[in-house]
């Protein structure tokens, strides 16, 4: 299937025909002072509006502090206080994005988790679009992928048009943009599938533990926002060292990968 593309076709939306319940949205923080308040703000307003349609019957927002050395944590710990729909998980040493990311859905309590990261790479304006789609195509996972890249830059243009490439040829998986933080994930299929990468690479991990244990996943497009506060580290060579080892420690793992009973793909790699 290629693009999925809804359009609003009435003022008033339709009563969802389901709920699901709890949604966990979760987001790694290292450093983020200059994000985190904004990125809570714009998470909360997205979650009340999914509540009043009757998506969702409640939420939480859950802050991965990955040990910054800046005041992202002391943020983080003051709005929780203040709001009892916000909890902060802090790691006592860096972890990275796959340590905060497990960390993230090993303490996501929702039915679905949302998985975004904290400078707003797509406009939570979505989320109810995203919900959506995993209702109305019964997914397993909604796994958006950005319009225009450009904005990120030339280097890491090319870096991801490589990375999504070599994933394709080592994986035989057919995602877009597979790196793009902005998943939303049943829970059945967390309950399902074990992640191991501490690095970048556990996006694409999860992906293609999921598609290979038999679970069904529809993508989106959305417009794409790049960061223009704070420092990115994921093209950094550390990092790619680090995906490229844990690429092949993942590919000696799917050997005894098996699809899960109940899961309803047909255990390929594509996407709809």
């Amino acid at each position: 299937m290629g693009d999925v593309v809804e359009s609003e076709t009435a003022a008033v939306p339709n009563p969802p025909t389901e709920s699901f319940g709890v949604l966990s949205v979760f987001y790694p923080m290292w450093n983020e002072e200059e994000y985190i308040e904004r990125a809570l703000d714009y998470g909360r307003r997205a979650c009340d509006a999914l509540v009043e349609r009757g998506d969702i019957t409640d939420y939480e927002l859950i802050v991965i502090d990955d040990a910054s050395d800046d005041d992202t944590g002391a943020i983080a710990d003051r709005i929780a206080a203040e709001d009892p729909r916000v909890r902060v998980i802090h790691h006592s040493v860096n972890r990275k994005l796959g340590g905060s990311m497990r960390s993230g859905f090993a303490a996501a309590r929702g039915d679905v988790v949302l998985y975004t990261d904290a400078d707003l790479p797509f406009d939570m304006a979505e989320l109810p679009r995203i919900v959506r789609l995993m209702r109305d195509y019964d997914a397993d996972i909604v796994s958006a992928y950005r319009f225009d890249r450009t904005g990120e830059g030339a280097l890491r243009a090319v870096y991801t048009f490589v990375y999504n490439a070599l994933v394709k040829a080592v994986f035989g998986v057919r995602l877009r943009d597979i790196n793009f933080a902005c998943k939303l994930v049943r829970r059945r299929v967390l309950d399902a599938v074990a992640l191991r990468s501490e690095g970048s690479f556990i996006d694409a991990e999860l992906m293609i533990r999921a598609k290979r244990s038999g679970f069904e996943v529809v993508q989106m497009g959305v417009d794409y926002f790049p960061r223009t506060r704070g420092v990115s580290t994921l093209s950094s060579p550390g990092v790619i060292v680090t995906i490229l080892r844990e690429m092949w420690t993942l590919r000696r793992d799917l050997v005894g990968v098996r699809p899960v009973a109940g899961a309803r793909s047909d255990g390929g790699l594509g996407d709809r």
